[in-house]
C-alpha cells in the first residue's frame, strides 16, 4: 500500500516516534514548521508502545519516572504545548529492598527507613544519618534538574559562560561520589558511612555509589512518580495528537535505509515501505533513533570519522532486561505487591553475579503496574512485571542466530532459552513474595534483550543509551550536531542517561537548534520561557505559534471498555 498523502519535501524530518522524537515534532511543527515523522514499527511510542492481549495493557518500558510534577522538565515542556497532557501522581511506597535477611521499604518518606536502620544498627547510627542527608543534598539538587533543560549547544558563548555556574551548583552534590564506582570502589565508598556488612548488602546489586544515593535522594525530593491513567503510552498518544494538530505527519512501517546527502549536508531520506522505496527531501533530519544504526547503515562509511565510531562502540551503555509481563486473575495486592520497586537480591553472590546473567543469582525488579493504575486489567485482575539485567550475549545470544542480513532467527531454541529463564524467576519471586503467585497466573509474555533490539533498534537491546559518568563524557559520546550539517540527534543518546526525562530533553533541544536558524521569533520565545521572562501561559498563548485547542481525549483501555459494555447492558 502506498503512502497516501506523503509529500516530496519537508522542512524537518524526524526517525523515530518515540518520546524524543514526538517532542521536537511538537515543537517544531507549532512553530508553523513542515514536519515528517517515519516510524519503521506499528505505532508510536518507542520505548513506551506497550501492547495488549486478552483486555489486558502492558506497560513495557516505565520503572520509575520523574521530572512530571511542576518544576520537572517533562512538565515544563509539555505545560508550553497544552494543558490536557496525561497528569502522574506521586508514589507514596517508592522502593522495597528484599535480601536473603531483610526485608526494607524506602516511602516518600525515607526517614523512616533511616530510623529503622539506626535502631537495628546502633553503632552505626551515625554513618546513617550521614548517608542520609548525603542523598537528601543530592534530592534538593535534584529538584533543579529542571533548569537544566537547555543544551549548551544551543546557547552562545555568553551563555555558556553563565551557565557553568549553573552546571556547577547543580553537580556539586554528586561530584564526592562519581569516583566510587564497581565493586571495590562502591564498597571503599559505603565504608565512608557505615562498616557493618549487612548495611553494605542493602546495596549489593548497585554499580556505583550514586546509584545507592540517588533513588534515596529522589525519594526525599518526591519525585517517584505513577505513570499517567492508560499507561506510559498515554505519554505518546497525546504527542502524537499535539503534532499532527500542529499539521505534523507521522506514518508508520517507514524504515529509513539511507540518508540522502548533498556533500556533507543532509538533505532527505531513503525509505522502505512494504517493500516500495521512497525518497523524501527536507531541510533539517532529526535522528531519534540508535546512533550507530545512524552512522554506520544510514550513512557512507567515509562520512563519520573513524575515531568518532570507535567512541561509539566503547561506550558504557545500559543493560538491557529479560522481562516478563504477566497477567494474573486477581489484582496484584492479593499476592502482596503494591506501588514500589521491589528489588530482590541475594547475599551469597559475587558483585558481578548481580547484572550476570544467570537467572539463579541475578538482582531482579518487580513493579505492579495495575495496582499503581486499575485501566490496566480487568475488573478484579492485574498485572505484574518482572525483570532481570540482562545482555544480548547472555545465555548464547538467547538461543538465536543471526541470517546473511544480520537479523536475528528466533527459532525453538530462543523459545525455550527465554522461557526455561522466565520460569526460574518466578519461582524465586514465588518464594519471596508469595508462594502462590503461579496459581493465579493467567498468562505471561516474555521479552529479552534480542526483543527490545527488535522494537526500539538500540544498540543490543539497551533500555536508555549511554550511561552518565566519567568515561562518557570524557569521550564526548552525548552530542547533537552530527558531522554531518543538518542532521541532528534527537533520541536519548544526543545526551547521557535515559527515561522520559531525557528524551523529553533531547528532542526538545533538538527542535530548539533546528528554531534558531529556521525561527527566531519561536526560539527568542522558548529561550524566553526557558529563562522565567514568560510564562508557560503566555507561551501557548504567543502568536508566534499555531494555537492549540486542547481537545485530546485519553484513548480508553480494553478493559475500561469491557466495564462500559457491562455497565450498558
Amino acid at each position: 500500500m502506498a503512502l497516501e498523502n506523503i509529500k516530496e519535501n519537508y522542512d524537518v524530518i524526524i526517525i523515530g516516534s518515540g518520546i524524543g522524537g514526538l517532542v521536537a515534532a511538537s515543537t517544531l511543527s507549532r512553530s508553523g514548521l513542515s514536519v515528517l515523522i517515519l516510524e519503521r514499527g506499528d505505532t508510536q511510542g518507542g520505548y513506551l508502545m506497550g501492547f495488549t492481549k486478552k483486555r489486558f495493557t502492558f506497560d513495557t518500558a516505565i520503572h520509575w519516572l520523574n521530572q512530571c510534577l511542576p518544576g520537572g522538565m517533562v512538565h515544563f515542556v509539555f505545560e508550553s504545548f497544552g494543558t490536557d497532557y496525561p497528569k502522574v501522581i506521586q508514589q507514596k511506597r517508592v522502593k522495597r529492598l528484599v535480601g536473603d535477611h531483610f526485608d526494607y521499604l524506602i516511602s516518600n518518606n525515607p526517614d523512616e527507613l533511616k530510623n529503622e536502620l539506626k535502631q537495628k544498627f546502633p553503632n552505626e547510627s551515625a554513618g546513617i544519618e550521614k548517608f542520609f542527608n548525603t542523598a537528601k543534598g543530592i534530592g534538593v539538587s535534584m529538584t533543579n534538574y529542571g533548569n537544566q533543560i537547555r543544551s549548551t549547544e544551543t546557547m552562545n558563548f555568553f551563555e555558556k559562560t553563565r551557565n557553568v555556574f549553573h552546571a556547577i551548583r547543580f553537580v556539586m552534590p554528586f561530584l564526592p561520589h562519581i569516583r566510587y564506582a564497581g565493586k571495590e570502589k562502591l564498597k571503599k565508598g559505603l565504608s565512608k558511612y557505615f562498616k557493618d556488612e549487612q548495611l553494605h548488602q542493602l546495596f549489593a546489586s548497585e554499580k556505583d555509589m550514586l546509584s545507592c544515593l540517588i533513588p534515596i535522594g529522589w525519594a526525599y525530593a518526591g519525585d517517584y512518580l505513577n505513570p499517567p491513567a492508560g499507561g506510559s503510552q498515554s505519554f505518546t498518544r497525546w504527542l502524537r495528537h499535539f503534532s499532527e494538530s500542529m499539521n505534523a505527519q507521522l506514518f508508520t512501517y517507514c524504515d529509513v535505509k539511507k540518508i540522502l546527502l548533498d556533500g556533507q549536508k543532509a538533505i532527505g531520506v531513503e525509505l522502505d515501505h512494504r517493500g516500495e522505496t521512497y525518497q523524501i527531501k527536507s531541510e533539517y533530519v532529526v535522528a531519534a533513533c540508535d546512533v550507530e544504526q545512524l552512522y554506520t547503515k544510514m550513512l557512507p562509511s567515509e562520512k563519520i570519522p573513524d575515531k568518532l565510531l570507535k567512541k561509539l562502540e566503547q561506550a558504557e551503555l545500559y543493560d538491557s532486561s529479560l522481562t516478563i509481563h504477566m497477567a494474573l486473575d486477581c489484582t496484584p495486592d492479593k499476592l502482596g505487591f503494591n506501588e514500589e520497586m521491589v528489588f530482590i537480591s541475594k547475599q551469597d553472590v559475587t558483585y558481578e553475579e548481580h547484572t550476570g546473567g544467570d537467572p539463579t543469582k541475578t538482582e531482579i525488579i518487580i513493579l505492579a503496574p495495575s495496582f499503581r493504575d486499575p485501566t490496566l486489567a480487568p475488573e478484579g485482575k492485574g498485572t505484574i512485571t518482572i525483570f532481570m539485567p540482562a545482555l544480548i550475549e547472555h545465555h548464547n545470544y538467547w538461543g538465536a542466530s543471526k541470517d546473511s542480513n544480520g537479523d536475528w532467527i528466533r527459532g525453538e531454541a530462543y523459545e525455550k532459552c527465554k522461557e526455561a529463564v522466565a520460569s526460574i524467576l518466578i519461582d524465586r519471586v514465588a518464594e519471596k513474595i508469595n508462594p502462590a503467585l503461579r496459581e493465579h497466573i493467567e498468562f505471561y509474555e516474555v521479552a529479552t534483550p534480542i526483543t527490545h533490539w527488535r522494537y526500539s533498534g538500540n544498540k543490543n537491546g539497551t533500555m536508555m543509551g549511554a550511561r552518565p559518568g566519567k568515561e562518557n563524557y570524557q569521550a564526548k559520546i552525548a552530542h547533537y550536531q552530527t558531522p554531518i550539517k543538518n542532521l541532528i540527534l534527537g533520541g536519548h543518546w544526543a545526551e547521557l542517561g535515559g527515561g522520559v526525562p531525557i528524551a523529553t530533553k533531547a528532542g526538545f533541544n533538538a527542535a530548539l537548534l533546528i528554531l534558531k536558524e529556521k525561527n527566531k521569533a519561536a526560539f527568542d520565545a522558548y529561550i524566553d520561557y526557558i529563562n522565567g521572562a514568560i510564562s508557560a501561559e503566555e507561551i501557548r498563548n504567543s502568536k508566534v505559534f499555531i494555537p492549540y485547542n486542547n481537545n485530546w481525549e485519553r484513548k480508553l483501555t480494553p478493559s475500561e471498555l469491557t466495564s462500559i459494555r457491562r455497565q450498558a447492558n
